[in-house]
């Protein structure tokens, strides 16, 4: 009998784009069957640059008692699906120093052969998003991860256009997430779950 895949969303937002897409993933995670911690990285800014913006102030306030990641949760997945805001075509400094945490897990082969995604948002249509998740991915490589990428493997993926992972671009707070992004996003950890799924319950026979 298979077995549940454990799936960790792990990401960091300032003003709640990012937030958004991260739990329209971890619920079609849910729904597709995996036991899913929701997670965010530790707030590296000072507080008067959070207050001095009201949406990041506000995002800060809904999501005060969402768990901060750890390391323990990267080797309790099966899967991880990365979040982070592109920043200059590249991911966020909250989510890499997260990442810089995990030397003790890699120098024990406890990153290897997990499935790993990505997903990201920027302010302008384009801005970076590509960047951002093929340099989060240069990690997944050094990790030994099995990276699982949605690619155009549904029509919803020609409505958004990213092979490389769900993205949104918000106009700097103009255009919130909408319906094609959600459905990307479902998309996406449906898929993250069915290859993981086959990926361990495959090793577990083997």
């Amino acid at each position: 009998m298979s077995t549940p895949v454990k799936l960790a969303v792990i990401y960091y937002s300032s003003t709640g784009t990012v937030t958004a897409i991260a739990r329209e993933l971890a619920q079609a995670a849910e729904k597709a069957g995996a036991e899913v911690r929701l997670l965010k990285t530790a707030e590296l800014a000072p507080q008067a640059a959070i207050d001095s913006n009201p949406a990041w102030a506000a995002n800060a306030a809904a999501t005060a008692d969402l768990p901060v990641a750890a390391p323990e949760d990267i080797e309790w997945a099966d899967a991880v699906i990365f979040g982070s805001p592109t920043r200059f075509g590249n991911i966020a400094s909250q989510l890499k120093q997260f990442i810089d945490t995990l030397g003790g897990l890699w120098a024990q082969g406890k990153l290897a052969d997990k499935v790993y995604s990505g997903f990201t948002a920027s302010a302008t249509t384009h801005g970076g998003q590509e960047s951002t998740l093929l340099a989060l991915y240069n990690s997944v490589h050094h990790f030994g991860g099995i990276l699982v990428s949605p690619g155009y493997t549904d029509a919803a993926k020609f409505a958004d256009g990213n092979p490389y992972g769900t993205s949104h671009a918000d106009a700097q707070g103009n255009n919130p997430v909408n319906d094609t992004t959600l459905a990307a996003a479902r998309v996406q950890a449906e898929r993250v779950i069915k290859i993981a799924s086959g990926l361990k319950n495959g090793l577990a026979a083997a």
